[in-house]
């Protein structure tokens, strides 16, 4: 892609990254504010725990449908002015699920929830590996550090209004055009990127390419076993290890906020060495984490295998993204094919841990997430940069780089 600009300066490129930084943070508080107010929406709509396990399936749906269009809307509008209107609709949509009066009007509104997470996910993910590419140094574990902020100020948002029995309506109203206006004003920094004019147009539905699908493979292990920790980490200490619910139920929180910490951090830990190394390095943590999990029968050390787990799998989604990004000519349409497969993992991931359970125990089910940790390790080769005309040495190769500030 060229870019809009005649600066791109080290100073305009450093503003970008904080552009971008801003831009994950908005889309994360949108998360945040909804998932702490699904209760009220589901008694708002009144239907009960199976119907809302049913619509809460929508969203992946919508996402894993159109995010193959945020190649094509990047290609006709640049990649500012889509980022603009893709995250507009995202945080817009926020709205629609707590208007829903009922079960088919819920699973209406979260499909185009969904469907404008997801095309945002793409556009402010393929502006972030341009951004990475041009700085000449990882930035990507930062931005999904940032999207983990985002998604912790907008679930303590939501707990404050849940709290003092505010309508969610009345909130999420208030939050999406907080969240409107708030990412309106970052991507006014971001790089101004346009397709070159000869460049064709991708299709609007395309299977990803082959190299997408091995790293999106990676992926699929990473946000597995996240999906899994964050959503029965709890209920394994409660359950397993008959600890008391304050106690569980704040290892979950305790997850959270390791994830969010490693990936603020893990920039550094990429530039100095490598991304192949790095995901390798987190494999091995967090197989070591799941062993620990399911071997030692002890709450203290049920929460430390947890967070080993985040620690060693916080930054193999940003990783994967930044490879398929660099992956061929077509970097919007590999993210989507990455992002689908990552999706896919994060819906399919508790109720799979729960059908394991059913069948066996939820140590067996642990036994898993450690198995695919493993996978990790021999997987962390599909992340190996391809080293595209004009990106930085820190990201083309897989060896220690110089930290640049």
């Amino acid at each position: 892609m060229t870019t809009g600009e005649p600066d791109l300066s080290p100073a305009r490129l450093c503003r970008a990254r904080f552009a971008i930084a801003a831009v994950f943070c908005a889309h994360g508080a949108v998360t945040g504010s909804f998932a702490t107010r699904i209760p009220w929406i589901q008694e708002h709509a009144q239907i009960g725990a199976g119907t809302l396990g049913l619509a809460l399936a929508f969203p992946a749906l919508g996402a894993a449908l159109a995010m193959p269009l945020a190649g094509r809307v990047n290609h006709r509008f640049g990649a500012r002015a889509a980022l603009r209107g893709l995250l507009s609709l995202w945080t817009l949509s926020l709205l629609l699920p707590a208007l829903a009066p009922n079960l088919v009007t819920l699973c209406c509104a979260l499909f185009a929830y969904g469907a404008a997470s997801g095309t945002a996910d793409v556009a402010m993910n393929a502006l972030g590996v341009e951004t990475e590419n041009r700085l000449g140094r990882s930035v990507m574990s930062s931005l999904h550090g940032m999207w983990s902020v985002g998604a912790l100020l907008g679930s303590a948002a939501g707990t404050v209004a849940a709290h003092a029995g505010t309508d969610a309506r009345l909130h999420h109203l208030v939050a999406s055009l907080v969240l409107t206006a708030a990412g309106l004003a970052a991507v006014r920094g971001v790089l101004d990127l346009r397709s070159e004019p000869e460049e064709e147009a991708p299709p609007r539905f395309a299977r990803p390419p082959k190299a997408a699908v091995l790293i999106g493979a990676v992926g699929f292990c990473a946000v597995f076993a996240e999906g899994a920790s964050l959503d029965w980490s709890a209920v394994f200490l409660r359950d397993v290890l008959g600890t008391e619910a304050g106690t569980a139920a704040a290892s979950t929180t305790a997850f959270a906020l390791t994830m969010a910490v490693a990936r603020l951090a893990g920039d550094r830990v990429v530039d100095r060495f490598g991304a192949v190394r790095t995901v390798r390095a987190g494999g091995v943590l967090a197989a070591l984490g799941g062993l620990l999990v399911v071997t030692v029968r002890h709450p203290a050390a049920a929460m430390a295998g947890f967070g080993m787990i985040g620690l060693g799998i916080a930054v193999v989604v940003p990783l994967a993204f930044a490879a398929a990004g660099r992956s061929g000519p077509a970097p919007a349409q590999a993210i989507a094919g990455v992002a689908t497969i990552t999706y896919t993992s994060g819906l399919i991931a508790p109720s799979a841990i729960g059908a394991v359970a059913d069948a066996t125990s939820l140590v067996v089910s642990f036994g898993l997430v450690t198995l695919l940790a493993c996978a990790l390790v021999p997987g962390a080769s599909m992340l190996r940069p391809r080293s595209p005309e004009g990106a930085g040495d820190a990201i083309n190769r897989d060896e220690p780089a110089a930290i640049r500030p």
